[in-house]
């Protein structure tokens, strides 16, 4: 288990171009999130549900990890035994980047699964209808690897795992509404650091070690220095 985690969130993809839901435009713009997103929804409206993922992948086919993925892989190459990756992201800029073994806590985008028989595959930025007609193993309908509103986040397990090493915990781009991270500053965390590009309602900040409220490429260097010291 590593001495340091980096949980990341939308606001470290945000400056490649990637939207969020909590964005007024772009791609989640014409859905209804309790349509396309929440349990259930494939269910009642799965060809909408498949198209809105298809659309996604097709997104960020063409985006570039930017300089604090970048940064962060170099610093992860440097100390790949201490250092854990933990995204809230489906999208794949850290994988872009070269990074290995990165957690993405709610799934991956370029994945689809069969519920029924656990068939997983990377179709990479295809259409669904373009790989499979349906699951090759037990011919169920296939599902994107992305968990909904309201379901169940297996990898939440792995991310418990990891906090029990935990010494130094890094937080990058998440506004705290999904996941509160202020719930993992126990009292083994000796270094903790906030980098939002504002302040959240749902974060605590007098908690943190360090607060930076900047874009994430802007204060990806004074990150990584602390980073550095701590472990050296």
């Amino acid at each position: 288990m590593a001495k340091v985690i980096i949980f990341s969130g939308a606001g470290i993809s945000a400056e490649s171009g990637i939207s969020t839901f909590r964005d007024s435009d772009g791609l989640w713009e014409n859905y209804k999130i309790e349509d396309i997103c929440s349990a259930g929804c494939l269910d009642f409206n799965y060809q909408e549900t498949i198209d809105f993922y298809d659309k996604r992948r097709e997104d960020i086919s063409d985006k570039k990890p930017n300089r604090a993925h970048l940064e962060i892989k170099k610093l992860y190459d440097k100390y790949p035994t201490k250092i854990k990756l933990i995204t809230q992201n489906v999208d794949d800029m850290f994988e872009k980047a070269g990074c290995k073994n990165v957690l993405h806590l709610h799934g991956f985008v370029r994945e689809v699964w069969c519920e029924k028989c656990g068939f997983l595959d990377d179709i990479g930025y295809d259409k669904l209808k373009d790989t499979y007609d349906s699951c090759p193993e037990c011919h169920n309908k296939l599902r994107p690897n992305v968990v909904f509103f309201g379901e169940a986040a297996p990898k939440y397990q792995d991310l418990y795992d990891e906090l029990n090493d935990c010494e130094a915990f890094i937080v990058i781009g998440t506004s705290g509404n999904v996941i509160n991270t202020d719930m993992f500053l126990s009292n083994a965390i000796k270094l903790s650091i906030l980098n939002n590009l504002e302040e959240s309602a749902a974060i605590n900040d007098n908690l943190y070690s360090k607060v930076l409220y900047k874009k994430a490429t802007e204060a990806i260097d004074e990150i990584v220095i602390d980073i550095e010291n701590f472990l050296n």
